[in-house]
């Protein structure tokens, strides 16, 4: 059997070749599937929202950060539009509050629960663990 480099790259190279279009749009919410890239270890499952769109990978903003990630490590959830932005909206209140530098290791916690939610909304008693830290972290208005 082939070392997994080698049947990467063959992939990688069917993939150019076929022109498999990307299909993805800016805004989209997708799901992570990890498969051969280490970079995204311990995101299987996870949400993202892709913010650049390029001809054979994607920009994702995920809960802890940006990744570029091949077509073939996303799987489109097929969210409304409505919930697209649903989901963009709690993006930037997780991102703002990573970016404060005020996260204790409990509230990373909850965020990257946040981050591998199965639904486009979060439950009242999510609401109100993000708003409690957002407080805590003084980044209500």
């Amino acid at each position: 059997m082939p070392p997994a480099r080698i049947v990467k790259e063959v992939v990688q190279r069917i993939m150019e070749r076929t022109k498999v279009p990307n299909t993805y749009q800016i805004g989209e919410v997708c799901q992570i599937f990890v498969k051969d890239n280490p970079e995204l270890r311990g995101k299987s499952g996870c949400w993202g929202i892709i913010n650049h769109v390029g001809e054979f990978s994607c920009t994702v903003t995920m809960w802890d950060g940006e990744y570029t990630v091949r077509i073939d490590h996303l799987k489109p959830l097929n969210y409304l539009e409505s919930e697209c932005q649903q989901m963009q909206e709690i993006s930037d209140r997780i991102h703002r509050l990573r970016d404060s530098g005020k996260l204790e290791v409990p509230a990373e916690a909850v965020l990257k629960c946040l981050g591998e939610l199965k639904r486009p909304y979060l439950t009242a008693f999510e609401e109100e663990l993000l708003t409690f830290i957002e407080e805590k972290c003084s980044l209500l208005r």
